[in-house]
């Protein structure tokens, strides 16, 4: 996803500072990309420079930082913006994870210390999963494609911490020692399970009557 677009796209909503730009991607649309500050603060520029977007104001900021410089979209970037939303995406929906490209690996690595990595994971994506949740209400009020995208969002988180459970219980139960096999419970004439009480005689008998019959040598 296109940067500029994501900027634009904002703007249409409400005058953005950069570092709310940032935050707001970060926070709702993570599960597409990541972005940092130097990003955002380069496409601003750009945006600004091609007449897309203008410096609408000035905000004094706490604590001496920076002033926040307030962005407003451009009727030139609403065309812009217009005839990008009628073309086809660039290309398919990629996940971009640091994470899995040292899980790939663990193979190499010490299996406690990938634990532990699994473990941080699935405490981030925990959180995230809950203010995702906790967002859904608040979105409702933007239209119904913000709130099927933001669907889309938790549909994710929900399904990379399944995955990463089942990471978690793997590692676990390595290092606990090889798992054992469970027992095949047996199976009467009619394909149901065996009762516990009196099984062994019931399968004694079963043996029995087949061994009589020349059906099991």
């Amino acid at each position: 996803m296109s940067i500029k677009y994501a900027v634009l796209g904002l703007l249409h909503y409400q005058d953005m500072y950069g570092y709310r730009i940032k935050d707001h991607i970060e926070k709702n649309f993570g599960f597409m990309w990541t972005v940092n500050f130097g990003q955002i603060y380069s496409s601003l520029k750009a945006l600004a420079q091609d007449g897309l977007i203008t410096l609408k104001d000035v905000l004094p900021s706490e604590k001496g930082a920076p002033h926040k410089k307030v962005y407003s979209i451009t009727e030139k970037g609403r065309k812009d913006f217009g005839n990008w939303l009628r073309s086809s995406p660039e290309k398919q929906l990629l996940l971009r994870d640091p994470f899995i490209l040292r899980f790939i690996f663990f193979g190499f690595g010490d299996e406690a210390e990938a634990l532990s990595l699994v473990e941080e994971q699935i405490g981030l994506y925990e959180n995230l999963l809950s203010r995702r949740n906790r967002n859904l209400s608040r979105w409702k009020n933007q239209g119904p494609f913000v709130v099927m995208a933001a669907e889309l969002g938790v549909g994710f988180n929900e399904m990379h911490l399944q995955w990463l459970y089942r990471v978690r219980d793997y590692l676990t139960d390595k290092k606990q020692g090889p798992i054992r096999k469970r027992k095949v419970r047996p199976l009467d004439s009619g394909g149901r399970l065996l009762k516990r009480t009196g099984e062994k005689q019931k399968i004694a008998e079963k043996r029995s009557i087949d061994l009589s019959a020349g059906g099991v040598k």
